[in-house]
């Protein structure tokens, strides 16, 4: 059975971490797992919202370190990397490796369809930081996150340097990470990290009605690109990017069939029923600002000094 698992039904997709046994440790199959499956919610039409969370009684309690202190030379080493991970680096006895977790990070950022985080027990290391691209977190009661990585002797992943000070502020996000303590569910809550708590028993219930909301309200292409809007006017130098970007939008989705029906609906006092498809009807409306790639020779470059 597959490490991670993907349900469709009535337009929301689950995706769930399955390794119950393990508390959903992280593995280079789960990374490749969770990748294909945003691929798999971005290629179906029918997913109007996606809800990401784990099996048993933990979300994710990091990497899987089941090899002690030997667990990152491993990973370097590690045989089952996904393809074009893994780099040779001049005066290195073993290979460097793209971020796993950063890798499932950035196609989080990159979905084409809202992400609703459901975190049903603990969350420490990459189960803290896959966390942070999410469009919405809510969590169980019982749930506790941690930024260990500093108590472990490595630093934070994940782009989390990046994620965490813009969604919890630049001090909470230095305390957290600085002390690497693990701390519970209500410490998320008023630390911002995440919107609301719930019984266990309550939490997947909960999410589902907010992918429902979305899903039953809004207009799928408009939805795709909002998020990318907000999570990409982060980054931006100037609030005149929004501008250019916002102007260029809102001039495409002004004639569109959805618009039609948006306030067709409106009106008539009625559910709406969308027609376009982010499958092909998404403009790319960030054509001008550019994306940035991961570049091997960050890695490359590095020589050890004899």
């Amino acid at each position: 059975m597959s490490v991670v698992q993907l349900e469709v039904s009535e337009g929301i997709a689950t995706i769930t971490l399955h390794r119950p046994e393990v508390l959903n440790a992280f593995t280079d199959e789960m990374e490749a797992g969770l990748v294909e499956a945003f691929d798999r919610t971005d290629a179906d039409d029918d997913v109007r919202a996606v809800i990401l969370t784990g099996s048993g009684r933990a979300f994710c309690a990091g990497m899987d370190v089941s090899d002690g202190a030997d667990a990152f030379v491993n990973w370097r080493t590690s045989t089952t990397a996904p393809e074009g991970t893994s780099i040779d680096v001049p005066g290195e006895p073993m290979p460097m490796r793209r971020d796993g977790g950063g890798r499932v990070v950035l196609r989080i950022y990159s979905s084409l369809k809202p992400v609703i985080a459901a975190v049903n027990g603990p969350a420490t290391g990459v189960g803290a930081t896959m966390l942070l691209p999410c469009d919405v977190r809510l969590a169980s009661e019982d749930a506790r996150f941690g930024f260990v990585f500093n108590r472990r002797g490595v630093v934070p992943e994940s782009c989390s340097s990046w994620f965490l000070p813009r969604l919890v502020g630049m001090q909470t996000a230095m305390e957290w990470v600085l002390t690497g303590r693990v701390f519970p569910a209500t410490a998320a809550l008023e630390g911002g990290l995440v919107r609301s708590l719930h019984a266990p028993d309550d939490l997947l219930a909960a999410a589902r009605g907010l992918a429902r909301e979305i899903a039953d309200n809004t207009a799928p292409v408009s939805a795709s690109l909002s998020r990318q809007m907000l999570w990409r006017m982060l980054g931006a130098d100037h609030p005149m990017t929004a501008h250019q970007v916002e102007s260029l939008a809102i001039n495409l989705r002004g004639v569109s069939a959805d618009l039609q029906e948006g306030f067709a609906a409106f009106l008539e006092k009625r559910s709406p029923v969308f027609p376009d498809r982010v499958g092909t009807e998404l403009p790319d409306i960030f054509r001008s600002v550019p994306a940035p790639e991961f570049d091997p020779a960050v890695l490359k470059e590095y020589h050890r000094e004899a």
